[in-house]
């Protein structure tokens, strides 16, 4: 009977190590699959390769990480040298916490880094990139 304890008990705790789902990437993944039907789920390493990935724009090269520094938990700076918060949540919980702040800085960073609006999967991807440092 004491077994029966144990069983019980590990399996009301599992839901509790189960990993919560950013509360941001429902909304992109309705819009993903609008935007392509075969839409299969985020990825974390899809995330950071689109944070490290280079653009040539003005006969410079641009990244996020231009900005925000080659790790997310640290202080920035802008080209203009002002000083850039943390990216990553773990050392800025107020980041991504606010949908009309994220998506005016998706707008912002994604047209001065590639030139274009980011996808719904390309944010998504990222979130789950970033909210999963540590």
């Amino acid at each position: 009977m004491k077994n029966h304890w144990i069983v019980l008990a590990c399996c009301l705790s599992l839901p509790a190590l189960a990993e919560t789902e950013h509360p941001l990437l429902p909304g992109y993944a309705a819009q993903a699959r609008l935007e392509n039907p075969a839409f299969a789920g985020f990825s974390a390493e899809r995330g950071q390769a689109l944070y490290v990935a280079e653009e040539q724009r003005a006969d410079k090269t641009m990244s996020c990480t231009t900005c925000h520094t080659a790790d997310p938990r640290k202080a920035g700076k802008t080209p203009a040298h002002r000083k850039v918060e943390p990216l990553a949540p773990v050392a800025n919980p107020e980041r991504f916490s606010d949908a009309q702040k994220v998506e005016k800085w998706f707008r912002r960073n994604c047209d001065d880094v590639f030139a274009r609006e980011c996808t719904a999967q390309e944010k998504g991807d990222f979130i789950t990139w970033i909210s999963g440092l540590q």
